[in-house]
């Protein structure tokens, strides 16, 4: 099956997953539970929990009992991107070609959606992974990916970097290994461990995660410098203005894209093991690198 075909009908179970995770008791605020969906359910590429379930069957497993993972996955991603937004944060008022979460409603309510969606991820995945018996280090693998050390010291870090001219590569990787790449292996590794996969394999998938995270972040960078809004859906040529290193501006387009190919070939070297069953993730891996969007 074609990449695009393949992630289409992906995308439709994920769809589906969503919309019933987000069927919230009478007791939800009304309000809280509009503004979750809002960001939740706006269309978007699903790359994350599309990992999820690729993983799992790339190691043997059935997408069905990887979709509260990929679902969980796509809620920790949304509620970043809702506090990313945010005025003290990026101050962004376009994602996903819609309003920002807080120029929708507010800031509060925004704030609150963010944190709603980041609890629940882990209700569902508590509650509905199975087997039981790989719970807790779903859990683990996810709250590591997004916390403190993962995603969210990654963005402090990103931070903290806009004012600091002095900055080098492998600082900049470093940042967004938390920022990006953490959470993206995190998937990988939460479909193959549904899937069943051993050690070694739950090992290359990781680096395969990181990798594909890495040059996702690259390619993002270089559409923020040569993209378009309308294709984006979300402002682009905003990095500059805030006075953000990126890989652009330290390597130059071309270098950037180079930079991009070897990690997107190191990513594939790394689940060759794998062997047929890898087709539809190298496919993915290639795509990140040559999207316009």
């Amino acid at each position: 099956m074609e990449l695009p075909t393949y992630l289409t009908a992906l995308r439709e179970r994920i769809e589906q997953r969503l919309r019933l995770d987000t069927r919230f008791p009478t007791d939800c605020p009304e309000r809280l539970a509009e503004s979750i969906r809002y960001s939740l359910l706006a269309p978007g590429k699903r790359i994350r929990p599309c990992l999820v379930l690729m993983a799992c069957e790339a190691c043997g497993g059935e997408i069905e009992a990887a979709l509260p993972a990929a679902s969980a996955l796509e809620m920790v991603h949304c509620y970043s991107l809702i506090h990313d937004d945010l005025p003290a944060m990026d101050d962004d008022d376009l994602r996903r070609g819609r309003p920002t979460n807080h120029v929708q409603f507010d800031e509060a309510t925004a704030i609150l959606a963010g944190d709603g969606l980041l609890t629940l991820a882990f209700a569902v995945l508590a509650r509905d992974v199975r087997p039981v018996e790989i719970v807790a280090d779903c859990v683990l693998d996810l709250a590591a990916a997004a916390g403190v050390c993962g995603m969210v010291g990654g963005q402090q870090a990103d931070l903290e970097a806009e004012s600091d001219d002095s900055i080098t590569l492998p600082e900049l990787e470093a940042i967004h290994r938390r920022k990006t790449g953490q959470l993206l292996a995190a998937s990988l590794r939460l479909g193959g461990r549904i899937g069943g996969a051993d050690p070694q394999t739950l090992r290359s998938l990781t680096i395969y995660g990181e990798s594909v995270g890495l040059a996702f972040q690259i390619a993002d960078d270089l559409l923020d410098v040569l993209g378009h809004e309308e294709k984006m859906g979300k402002s682009v040529r905003k990095d500059a203005g805030h006075g953000k290193r990126t890989y652009p501006s330290l390597l130059g387009v071309e270098e950037s894209r180079r930079r991009a190919r070897q990690l997107i070939d190191q990513a594939c070297e790394a689940i060759a093991p794998l062997g047929a069953r890898r087709a539809q993730l190298t496919a993915l891996a290639r795509y990140v690198i040559e999207r316009d969007h």
